[in-house]
Formats: C-alpha cells, sequence, structure tokens
C-alpha cells in the first residue's frame, strides 16, 4: 500500500503524562487498551501463544504482534519518525513467538503509540494523510489507531475465553 504522509517533526512536543483535551483523551483510549491486552498476553500461558480459532486466522501470539506493528506504523503514517529502540523485521507477526518478548515489545508499542499522540504537532493534526487509500488527516490516523488497539483487545478477550483464560480485569 502507498502511504503519503505529510512532513511532521520528529521532537517530541512534551510526555504523554501531561496531554490535554483530544490528545488525553486518545492516549487514556490507548492507555486502556494497553493495560487490558498486556494483561491478557501476562494471563496467557506461553503454550497458548500458537492457538488459533481456525486455519488462516491469527495466532493469540499473532495478534499481539500484530498490535504491536500497527502500533509503530500508525504514528509514523501520521509522519512520526520511530526511535531506532526496536528493531522491528516484516514478518515479525509470525516470527516472534516468545511470551516474554512478546509482552515486552506490547508495552514498548504503546508506550511509542502514545508518544506518537504527542508528537504530531497541533498545526499538522488536519494534515492530509492517504491511509490504506482512504483520505483522511493525521487526527484520523491516531483515532483508527486507538481503535485499532480496541478492535484487537476485543479479539484477544474472545481468543481468551475460548481458551478458559478469564481476562484478569474482570476476575
Amino acid at each position: 500500500a502507498l502511504l503519503l504522509a505529510a512532513p511532521v517533526a520528529a521532537v517530541a512536543q512534551s510526555d504523554p503524562a501531561s496531554a490535554t483535551g483530544y490528545r488525553k483523551e486518545l492516549i487514556g483510549q490507548l492507555a486502556d487498551a494497553e493495560q487490558k491486552l498486556v494483561a491478557l498476553a501476562e494471563a496467557t500461558p506461553a503454550e497458548k501463544y500458537s492457538w488459533r480459532p481456525a486455519t488462516g486466522v491469527r495466532s493469540i501470539g499473532e495478534v499481539f504482534m500484530h498490535v504491536v506493528g500497527a502500533n509503530y506504523m500508525f504514528p509514523g503514517m501520521a509522519g512520526v519518525k520511530r526511535k531506532p529502540d526496536v528493531a522491528l523485521a516484516r514478518d515479525m507477526e509470525t516470527s516472534v513467538t516468545d511470551k516474554t518478548q512478546i509482552v515486552d515489545l506490547l508495552k514498548k508499542s504503546f508506550a511509542h503509540a502514545k508518544q506518537g499522540v504527542m508528537d504530531v504537532p497541533d498545526a499538522q493534526m488536519d494534515a492530509s494523510v492517504n491511509m490504506f487509500g482512504t483520505p483522511t488527516t493525521n487526527r484520523g490516523v491516531l483515532v483508527t489507531m486507538a481503535t485499532h488497539a480496541h478492535e484487537h483487545l476485543g479479539q484477544s478477550i474472545a481468543y481468551a475465553r475460548m481458551n478458559g483464560i478469564v481476562p484478569p480485569w474482570s476476575r
């Protein structure tokens, strides 16, 4: 897919903990998805990470790694440069299978996503972006990032329940 994004300053505006307005709301949504996805990832036994509900569908571990990839991709679509603290392979959804590594990458990816919300300057939020062939704005990309995390949280809850794992926050 061809992605076109307006250039954006790579310098962080501020710490996500100091967010206000819509940034605070987006970061709050990301933090909620993070807390629950990480809790599920930690509660899921390592031997279940390869479980999938059907052939051709992402496994439990692949869903978590898909979220990791998206949390790095979406800010990039909004012009945020990725810091070289994490090396991501193109095939990471299927090649990264270690539970400890997946949980660590999940946490790092949400830190990047939340910082990405802060790193898009106000003046660039309404800049046009082509997201998977659909016109939107940088703000729209960031909203999609939050809804994407929640979409896969729902999927992960279903996967957990199908494996007899009760989400830790609902015990």
